[in-house]
């Protein structure tokens, strides 16, 4: 499982970063936010602490994907020195390198864009075909809805309907977490 993530998947992973591919965030926060989670957790006996770390340590990735060197360990190990190295630091209290001192909601908010951008990537991935290729053409190439049904050989009514559904579906990855809930799959088994 993700104890044995084949060193393949680490280097998939780490390209799908460096494009900026947010499902591949979420994929990986999937992953591994239990095992960041809890080793903070351990680390500082502080589940809000934890959680911030958490957070703190995937928005690194996010924005440093090509830190991560795959001749050096797995994805996992370098997760696990991330976390460790940041609650390290908590525990001396030194502040962050990227922080701003001024505004310490800019992790979170940047944190809340990626999860939001990652579900939206996973939506969109997951959706029906006839709904995700109605979306691309409309939105990726340009299309009205006229020139949209004309391609996909449907009515103007079913190409509409199709945009519809997928812009209602696409809508949901735009709700914001509640706050102070557990990253998701925590206390579920890696």
């Amino acid at each position: 499982m993700a104890e044995n993530a084949p060193p393949r998947w680490d280097r998939r992973m780490q390209q799908r970063l460096s494009r900026g591919e947010a499902a591949a965030l979420g994929e990986m926060y999937d992953r591994f936010a239990a095992l960041v989670h809890s080793q903070a957790n351990r680390m500082l006996d502080d589940e809000d602490a934890a959680a911030v770390v958490t957070r703190e340590v995937f928005g690194y990735v996010w924005e440093n994907p090509d830190m991560y060197d795959p001749k050096q360990g797995s994805m996992r190990a370098w997760l696990a020195f991330l976390t460790h190295r940041e609650s390290v630091r908590r525990l001396r209290g030194e502040p962050d390198d990227d922080e701003d001192p001024d505004d310490p909601d800019a992790l979170d908010e940047r944190v809340r864009r990626a999860t939001a951008a990652a579900r939206a990537d996973y939506i969109v991935a997951s959706m029906p075909a006839p709904l995700r290729a109605a979306l691309e053409l409309a939105y990726v190439q340009r299309r009205d809805y006229r020139q949209t049904a004309a391609d996909l050989g449907v009515t103007e009514d079913e190409a509409r309907r199709r945009l519809r559904l997928g812009l209602q579906l696409l809508s949901t990855a735009r709700t914001r977490p509640v706050e102070g809930a557990p990253p998701p799959g925590y206390g579920r088994a890696l």
